[in-house]
């Protein structure tokens, strides 16, 4: 069983950036598109982008031009970075399949500010 574990939330302002990071402690990652999620309070857990086993990121609509998901199947590692971050941004981010069928990780918070 594949176990996620997210980092490099935080507290920022409106407009900071912060880099999100998943490693997969056990499986690899390289045979699979993995996904960003999020869950902002009080909503449920969303799709943000995925990145394919080729490199190739999609995103949502609401973070287009200011996210950013890379992976590096070295480290077994996805990445998140985001820009121009939003009040609205403010979520526990996770990594998973698209589907989300893997087991969760305890997530990352990422707080914005106004």
């Amino acid at each position: 069983q594949v176990q996620l574990v997210e980092s490099g939330g935080g507290s920022v302002q409106t407009g900071g950036s912060l880099k999100l990071s998943c490693v997969a402690n056990r499986g690899k990652f390289d045979l699979y598109a993995i996904a960003w999620h999020r869950q902002c309070p009080g909503k449920q857990r969303e799709l943000v982008g995925y990145i394919t086993t080729g490199g190739n990121p999609t995103y949502a609509d609401f973070v287009k031009g200011r996210f950013t998901i890379s992976r590096d199947n070295a480290k077994n590692t996805i990445y998140l970075e985001m820009n121009n971050l939003k009040p609205e941004d403010t979520a526990v981010y996770y990594c998973n399949l698209v589907s989300g069928t893997w087991a969760w990780g305890q997530g990352t918070q990422v707080t914005v500010s106004s």
